[in-house]
């Protein structure tokens, strides 16, 4: 992993011209084409792919995404830095691709933080050359899967009084009036998993700034003790799809919480099985 999760624009410029370095676009091909930061490759599919946590989920996600990351050039050997369109506007997809590094084991991994237009806004160069990449064997590390949870990590976890399971989706996911982001019925079953505390996710971004990122490290933990979270705490995360669960996952290590792990399933997985438990509705410490 490299020193920094959070990188500065200057920072990413200054890297790419001394180190070994391989720039991920997650945004549309549309928005790639029509502009990016030279020498980056796009790889949508890091937003966009839906996963499940069966084995047989998981063993797809892994191959689908060292296939991915070993085409973009990544060999172990790189940086391996990826941005989005803004921080708040691309549902946490940097810090999906991000996540996805870290599952598969990546060991030099980091975010442009403020996304493309924190680098527009210090007016450094953009294009819209594709660069040729010459594909490389993508190492994937097993021990590191553990950061990663499955269905039955979930489950499990409704009795564990010392893990915090972590909500953070828009409120309307959260008191079950929506099933999802992409449609009010997405989903065959509103609510969310019983036992979790919700801090929605945009709340560890910094407010009224021009390029959106997150707060300092004071504010993450300010934010973080409001639902409990502390350094030494246990946090299961979960969204819908894993998106704005990675945004969170990179806040609460910026915030110093040292056993975080996300659900990258999500309410997408767990809300297709109706044998699983639901809650809905306000909980009394909603409006604190």
């Amino acid at each position: 992993m490299s020193e920094n999760i959070l990188i500065s624009p200057a920072h990413l410029k200054q890297m790419s011209e001394s180190l070994p370095t391989v720039i991920i676009d997650t945004r549309s091909p549309e928005a790639y084409a029509a502009g990016h930061i030279p020498g980056a490759v796009n790889i949508h599919d890091i937003f966009t792919f839906l996963a499940t946590s069966s084995k047989e989920g998981l063993e797809e996600l892994s191959e689908k995404f060292a296939e991915a990351f070993g085409a973009a050039g990544l060999s172990g050997e790189e940086v391996a830095v990826v941005y989005e369109e803004s921080m708040n506007t691309g549902f946490g997809q940097s810090c999906r691709g991000y996540f996805l590094l870290e599952f598969l084991g990546y060991p030099k991994a980091a975010i442009l933080h403020g996304g493309y237009q924190a680098w527009l806004a210090e007016e450094l160069p953009v294009t819209t050359d594709v660069p040729q990449v010459e594909p490389k064997a993508f190492p994937v590390d097993p021990e590191a899967a553990s950061v990663m949870l499955t269905q039955d990590d979930m489950l499990a976890s409704l009795s564990m009084d010392d893990v915090v399971k972590l909500d953070v989706r828009d409120v309307d996911e959260w008191v079950g009036t929506s099933s999802s982001p992409y449609g009010i019925d997405f989903c065959p079953r509103k609510g969310r998993i019983p036992g979790a505390v919700w801090l929605e996710w945009y709340r560890m971004m910094k407010p009224g700034e021009e390029v959106p990122v997150f707060k300092s490290r004071e504010e993450l933990q300010a934010e973080c003790a409001t639902v409990g979270i502390h350094s030494d705490s246990t946090v299961y995360l979960y969204c819908f799809k894993g998106a704005r669960a990675s945004n969170t996952f990179v806040a609460l290590k910026e915030a110093g919480v040292k056993d975080v792990r996300l659900y990258f399933g999500s309410w997408n997985e767990w809300s297709r099985d109706p044998g699983l438990p639901i809650e809905s509705g306000h909980l009394a410490w909603d409006a604190a």
